[in-house]
């Protein structure tokens, strides 16, 4: 092993697996948030307002009901979007999703805990949602961003051996 390979964390939990299926969720949501923003770009010298009316009146639906209506206010509210801003926070999301990514595929501790504060600052938010359009999907977000947050929380803290005063370990991925 090279000295600047990191050893495999134990296995014992069977955690490995685990963490790399949520860092290839993770990778893909960033992956996601890249299309979205391309996607963006590509429509931005569009009418999309023009364009969702078509497709609202190809389906013979009323622009006024309540769904089509929504649609076209989020695009309005979109397009009023300066095309930076959208842009920065679109890679900023894609970015931090591909380096929390990076930290769990390579069991970083500090990868898990990366992921459990970045779930954590959603969960207020879903729960918010959850009470005001209680529904299943809802429900089920919320229950495995919990489940998430609470895994990774205790993966982490089983890795930090007490008693130690440095942080080296934190850094290179040693339990």
């Amino acid at each position: 092993m090279a000295p600047c390979e990191t050893p495999p964390a134990p296995t014992a939990d069977g955690g490995r697996q685990a963490l790399r299926a949520i860092a290839g969720f993770e990778a893909l949501k960033g992956s996601a948030a890249l299309a979205g923003v391309a996607g963006w770009l590509a429509l931005m010298h569009h009418d999309l307002h023009r364009l969702a009316l078509e497709l609202i009146g190809h389906f013979d639906l009323d622009p006024h009901a309540h769904y089509p209506a929504l649609l076209l206010q989020g695009l309005d509210q979109f397009n009023a979007t300066p095309f930076q801003t959208a842009a920065l926070v679109g890679f900023a999301y894609a970015t931090t999703r591909w380096i929390e990514a990076w930290g769990l595929w390579h069991d970083r501790p500090w990868g898990a805990g990366f992921g459990a504060l970045s779930g954590g600052l959603y969960l207020p938010f879903e729960v918010r949602h959850l009470w005001h359009s209680p529904t299943w999907p809802s429900a089920l977000v919320v229950v495995c961003n919990a489940a998430l947050v609470v895994w990774l929380t205790r993966r982490l803290t089983r890795r930090l051996r007490p008693g130690r005063t440095d942080i080296t370990h934190l850094t290179r991925g040693h339990a």
